[in-house]
């Protein structure tokens, strides 16, 4: 599982937001968001770049954890 630090995350519609943007890239992801660490871990075939990007697009930062 690749983890990453997100910043701006407060609610549940921002887990919404990061869940379905990586799962639109790839449809069987796992995400697990964890708000108060402020982390989003991701089981994916998809590569680190390729998730940050997705996160990104919603207007996100990421750094990797």
């Amino acid at each position: 599982m690749q983890v990453f630090n997100v910043e701006g995350m407060s609610c549940g519609h921002c887990v919404k937001a990061i869940t379905e943007a990586v799962q639109s890239k790839d449809p069987a992801a796992s995400v697990r968001v964890d708000l108060a660490a402020r982390e989003v871990g991701v089981e994916s075939a998809l590569t680190a770049e390729q998730v940050i990007a997705a996160i990104s697009e919603e207007g996100y930062e990421i750094k990797i954890a």
